[in-house]
C-alpha cells in the first residue's frame, strides 16, 4: 500500500458553510494509475490538494508510505511534497524565462541534488524531447508544454504522481500522446497516480475509473 485515505471530509466555511468532500476513502498500490471523474465544483481538485499536504481535511486522514500528513508540520509537508510527489496541471505552470531543461530541473534542484544535467537529459529522451533542451517556452506547442510538465513532475521519481486536468488545454491527437505518455511513465517508476478529469477518453487510460460524488468515491 503506497497511499491510504481514509474517511476523507472537508467542509469549507464563509458566509454559507459548503460541505465539498464526505467520508472519501482510497487505497493505490505502487503501480496503480486511477482516474478520478465527477461534476465541475464536487471536489476533484480540493481531493488533490488534500493528498498534496496543500490543505488541511476536517476528517479522516492520508497516509503516504505509512507517513500520516495529518501529523506533519509545514516544513516536513514541504519536503515531502518535493521529495515524494510530481505534480501535472492543466495550466502546464512552465517558468518562461527557463529553458526546457532548467524547468525540468527545478524539482531536483530543490532537493540539493549533485548532478542534475544527467537525469533531466534521460527524462527529456523520455519524452520526446531530447532536441529541445535549450528552447523556451514560447517556442514550443501545447502538448510540448505538457510534456515538459511530466519531464518536471517525475524526474526525481516521485513516489505519487497527482495530474489535474493535464489534457484541458490540448487538441485530441495531442492529449492522446500526453495521457499515453503519463500512464506509461508512471507505470516505469512504479509510482502511484491519480488523473482527476473531466474526460472519459483521458480516464480510459487509467487502471480504474472512480467517480467522486457526494457520498465519497465510487466505482464507475
Amino acid at each position: 500500500m503506497l497511499l491510504r485515505i481514509e474517511s476523507l471530509g472537508k467542509t469549507y466555511r464563509g458566509l454559507r458553510e459548503r460541505k465539498v468532500l464526505r467520508d472519501v476513502s482510497l487505497v493505490l498500490d505502487a503501480g496503480e494509475y486511477v482516474a478520478v471523474m465527477g461534476e465541475s465544483g464536487i471536489g476533484k481538485s480540493t481531493l488533490l490538494n488534500l493528498v498534496a499536504g496543500l490543505d488541511t481535511p476536517d476528517s479522516g486522514r492520508i497516509l503516504l508510505d505509512d507517513r500520516d500528513l495529518g501529523v506533519m508540520d509545514d516544513d516536513a509537508l514541504t519536503r515531502l511534497r518535493r521529495d515524494a510527489m510530481g505534480f501535472v496541471f492543466q495550466a502546464f505552470h512552465i517558468l518562461p524565462y527557463l529553458s526546457v531543461a532548467q524547468n525540468v530541473a527545478l524539482p531536483l534542484m530543490l532537493a540539493g541534488a549533485a548532478d542534475t544535467a544527467t537525469p533531466v537529459r534521460a527524462m527529456l529522451e523520455a519524452v520526446s524531447l531530447g532536441e529541445r533542451t535549450d528552447s523556451l517556452p514560447r517556442e514550443l506547442s501545447g502538448g510540448e508544454l505538457q510534456r515538459v510538465a511530466i519531464a518536471r513532475a517525475l524526474v526525481h521519481n516521485p513516489r505519487l504522481v497527482l495530474a489535474d486536468e493535464p489534457t484541458g488545454n490540448l487538441d485530441p491527437e495531442s492529449a492522446r500522446q500526453v495521457l499515453e505518455l503519463l500512464r506509461a511513465r508512471i507505470k516505469a517508476a512504479n509510482a502511484a497516480g491519480i488523473l482527476v478529469t473531466h474526460s472519459r477518453a483521458a480516464a480510459a487510460t487509467a487502471d480504474r475509473v472512480l467517480i467522486l460524488g457526494a457520498d465519497g468515491l465510487r466505482p464507475a
